[in-house]
């Protein structure tokens, strides 16, 4: 059996085909719930990365994890996303960074956990990056209780004003955030 295609680095292609217009609107529009989850996209030496891709997934506020059907679908004539229609809670966001390393969801609290799970897609990477933004440091959270302080506050996004929450995310350095693996599927 011939040996796998090797990876190529990741973007940074992002803004022609991946981010879809709201992409961010991850709540519906003008719940009383909703909450901002945004930050920066960080390399190696402190510099704001202005072409990441930030997606987001996470379970209702009742915790069903089930999002809505098309989310990503994009409607022939719109070009929207069919599940994109402001009053649905989709459960997934994808995001591009802006020219200072920006990026922003609005979305509901998770319902059953205290994150928001991440992936982020920059240049430079073989493959995407798997990271969480706890929206509280919660003590009994496996996962942050096997981390040192340190690396802990990694995961922990900063309460802001009411309702908003910032997490950034540094892919190299002193501050780099956790990034999580998961075991290749050995089927």
């Amino acid at each position: 059996m011939p040996a796998p295609t090797p990876s190529q680095t990741v973007g940074p292609f992002y803004g022609y085909a991946l981010p879809f217009p709201h992409g961010g609107d991850v709540a519906p529009t003008g719940h009383p719930d909703t909450i901002t989850l945004h930050g920066y996209v960080f390399d190696g030496a402190g510099k704001p990365v202005p072409d990441a891709l930030i997606e987001t997934w996470q379970p209702a506020p009742d915790g069903t994890r089930a999002g809505v059907p098309g989310s990503l679908r994009g409607d022939p004539v719109s070009g929207r996303p069919v599940g994109r229609d402001g009053v649905a809670f989709t459960g997934f966001g994808r995001v591009p960074t802006d020219a200072d390393g920006h990026w922003a969801v609005r979305t509901l609290p998770p319902g059953g956990v205290s994150y928001v799970s991440l992936a982020v897609f920059a240049r430079g990477l073989l493959h995407h990056l798997y990271t969480r933004a706890y929206l509280v440091d919660e003590p009994g959270d496996p996962l942050l209780a096997g981390l040192d302080a340190e690396r802990r506050a990694t995961l922990v996004a900063r309460s802001e004003a009411p309702r908003t929450y910032r997490f950034d995310v540094h892919l190299q350095g002193a501050d780099e955030t956790v990034f999580l693996e998961f075991p290749a599927d050995s089927a």
